[in-house]
């Protein structure tokens, strides 16, 4: 494979290739040599003809180019994408030993931009949202088969995405057999069942594993602290993972709220495979009460039944996609944690999350802070919580920090 293209960048575009940002945009381009197609190799160069990057092209988008390498010196060939692949997924291999839910590659951040994959057992559920990538989505599935041994592989990429990027919308099984309707997984002690043909994301929130453990970690300290078993919330809870974390270490009791009945109905099968309830259909020993309702509504009536929690937990759909939504999103987020911390006994945790990458981590503290002084409640920060290391940030690519969180305790 070799450069049949070159981008030119305006003077003074340079930069951020410089400190090896792996995005061109569309406004950065002084001009095209060639006649690139649509994820063709291109070489990147500076205003004054210097090398900058290989990159992929793609015409129709904003983001024109995503590198590949800035070393002139590397070949963007079978090999070196086959390396990389193969990079990512051993980078991974000592989480197999807690999961078989996991990130095996992340985009940027694994030098293959535009490539998510995420392992659920015995299926690869992949999303190819670049042109770059899709240009080689035959290699990249043949070296993702073998180097996990996973037959199965099933895409899940979002149409709107692959759009902007000119590519056809596609979806299906690619490999193997179909999915079943529920799959399987292991997370550290616990188990749940995963939809990956319907299932938000890739069909489960993997991203919030390491999350999930604080989440059951933190019961038996606050039954230590309060001199009893707390009470849990769980907001905005899909298919009940915090609420299952917290309820099989020992919670009094678990209130988890969703919108959509079809994941509380998940969220109930998987309370009962870890446990929580028994064969006769009671809850045993934790008292479980799922409620289909909005967040925002239920935070006042839950304060209207005179309700108290010790530990409550946060984790909205993104509210932001973009910067201009970000004003909205900010008054949503200061709304749930103003409702939340009016919930929330003294002594008690707060786990507060934001996935919109267009609100910061400095953003998001500030919006919490604003609810914590309405409040009028004293909270110390104990924690800045994040994804799990399968979901590396690219010290280059601050874009791939989308998860952040924080853990409050209030005085």
């Amino acid at each position: 494979m070799s450069a049949i293209a070159t981008l030119l960048l305006k003077p003074g575009k340079e930069r951020s290739l410089a400190r090896r940002h792996p995005w061109v945009y569309a406004g950065a381009v002084a001009s095209v040599t060639g006649a690139p197609g649509n994820g063709a190799l291109v070489a990147v160069r500076a205003s004054d003809q210097r090398f900058l990057a290989w990159a992929a092209y793609s015409p129709g988008s904003t983001i024109r180019a995503r590198c590949w390498s800035f070393a002139e010196a590397d070949r963007i060939n079978a090999d070196w994408l086959a390396a990389r692949v193969d990079a990512a997924v051993a980078r991974r291999r000592e989480l197999h030993e807690s999961t078989d839910a996991l990130r095996l590659v992340f985009g940027e951040a694994d030098g293959l931009p535009g490539l998510v994959v995420d392992r659920y057992g015995d299926y690869l559920v992949v999303q190819l949202q670049a042109a770059g990538v899709d240009a080689h989505r035959e290699l990249l599935l043949d070296t993702l088969c073998r180097a996990t041994a996973c037959p199965n592989v099933f895409d899940r990429s979002d149409p709107a995405l692959r759009a902007r990027e000119g590519l056809d919308e596609r979806g299906g099984v690619l490999r193997g057999a179909a999915p079943a309707e529920h799959v399987p997984i292991r997370e550290l002690a616990l188990r749940y069942r995963v939809d990956l043909r319907r299932g938000h994301k890739t069909g489960f929130y993997i991203d919030q594993r390491d999350n999930r453990r604080l989440a059951g970690e933190l019961v038996p300290r606050l039954r230590r602290s309060l001199g009893r078993a707390p009470r849990v919330l769980n907001c905005f809870c899909y298919t009940g993972g915090f609420g299952i974390a917290a309820a099989c270490a020992g919670a009094e009791a678990v209130v988890s709220i969703d919108s959509s009945a079809e994941a509380l109905e998940l969220a109930r099968g998987n309370a009962a495979l870890n446990g929580l309830v028994t064969q006769a259909g009671a809850v045993a020993p934790v008292r479980l009460d799922w409620r289909c309702a909005d967040v925002f509504e239920q935070l006042r009536t839950l304060r209207a039944e005179g309700q108290r929690f010790d530990l409550i937990v946060l984790d909205p759909p993104k509210f932001a996609t973009n910067q201009h939504q970000v004003e909205r999103a900010a008054r949503a987020y200061k709304d749930i944690n103003l409702g939340a911390l009016r919930l929330l006994e003294p002594g008690g945790a707060l786990m507060s999350f934001s996935c919109s990458g267009a609100i910061d981590v400095a953003l998001f503290q500030k919006i919490v802070a604003g609810a914590v002084v309405d409040a009028q409640a004293d909270c110390y920060l104990r924690a800045r919580l994040a994804a799990g290391a399968d979901h590396p940030t690219l010290m280059t690519h601050p874009e791939g920090e989308y998860l952040k969180g924080l853990l409050l305790e209030r005085a």
